[in-house]
């Protein structure tokens, strides 16, 4: 994606918001585990975006993983959404 795009444009493109937890651990103490979240909207069942944070982390973040895990929820679908166009005032 090059251009910036609504959540509902993403969802009717077929994308569902991930959520991951990552747990790490503190490069000074390294039998202390952390955890970090992180939300975004991916594409099922590659998620690229998802896979592309873990390999930013791994390159940048001096915390190595422990352990990541994740839970993908499609909100919508093209089949359920219905683009309205008009608006009816009483009174």
């Amino acid at each position: 994606m090059t251009q910036a795009q609504s959540e509902t444009e993403l969802m009717l493109k077929g994308y569902g918001l991930t959520t991951a937890e990552f747990f790490y651990r503190l490069p000074d103490y390294r039998h202390v585990l952390n955890s970090f979240v992180w939300q975004d909207y991916d594409l099922a069942p590659d998620h690229p975006r998802l896979f592309r944070f873990i390999e930013y982390w791994q390159k940048n973040i001096e915390g190595p993983l422990h352990s990541v895990r994740f839970t993908h929820r499609k909100l919508i679908g093209p089949g359920e959404w219905r683009n309205v166009v008009g608006e009816f005032t009483l009174h």
